[in-house]
């Protein structure tokens, strides 16, 4: 039997790998995929999800986020709203362009051999390859970028970006057009570019903790 089109790019990324393994890793996927999409279900699940993974819902939440910076952090608001925008752009860049490009795998939607195991819970299944799953790139970058440039002000109120980008990719895989393992590959460039653009953010302008901001009569 030919190898498909994905085992061999995995072949040639990670030649140590052998051919039983990266066939037991699909079955892995796939039986994790059918329990996360078609077991471990609810009612409520039902109804959340296909709202939690359009990007355009949270549309408000980045224009208040961006607003906000803007107004309290001047100048370093500015950058700080380009640092988020590149590390978006960085994110979508190396999930379209370094491996669904090269990586051409179906989405389960669409997939001809598995697409009878999916329920589908959007209107249609999206276009498009599905490794990687640029919403979790996107969202777990943007959750990196954000922990690493804000926890020094928040705390440990940093840590609710990575509990709204982990919903958001669970829910790619609940409502149908991902695999789990689109989703870790995903989120951990994510976590790359995250760190990758907080770092040289804060190297270079790093925000001060609001309560130690030198006031007017001081």
């Amino acid at each position: 039997m030919p190898l498909s089109r994905q085992m061999v790019f995995l072949r040639n990324m990670f030649p140590f790998l052998q051919i039983s393994l990266l066939e037991r890793l699909k079955e892995w996927d796939q039986w994790l995929f059918i329990q996360l999409n078609s077991v471990l279900t609810n009612p409520v699940f039902d109804n959340m999800m296909p709202f939690l993974r359009h990007g355009s819902h949270w549309a408000p939440l980045y224009l208040f986020l961006g607003v906000f910076v803007l107004i309290n952090l001047r100048d370093k608001g500015g950058w700080w709203v380009l640092f988020f925008i590149a590390t978006v752009a960085l994110t979508d860049m190396t999930g379209t362009h370094l491996f669904k490009h090269n990586f051409e795998r179906d989405r389960p939607c669409n997939d001809p051999n598995f697409f009878f195991h999916v329920r589908l819970l959007v209107d249609q299944c999206s276009a498009g390859y599905s490794f990687t799953s640029n919403h979790a790139a996107n969202h777990f970058g943007m959750a990196t970028f954000f922990f690493i440039t804000f926890y020094r002000v928040i705390k440990k109120w940093a840590w609710i970006a990575f509990v709204w980008a982990g919903l958001i990719a669970y829910a790619q895989v609940y409502v149908g057009v991902h695999y789990p393992s689109d989703i870790l590959a995903g989120a951990l460039i994510g976590l790359m570019a995250g760190v990758l653009t907080g770092k040289l953010f804060n190297k270079r302008y790093g925000f001060t903790i609001f309560d130690n901001q030198p006031t007017i009569s001081s």
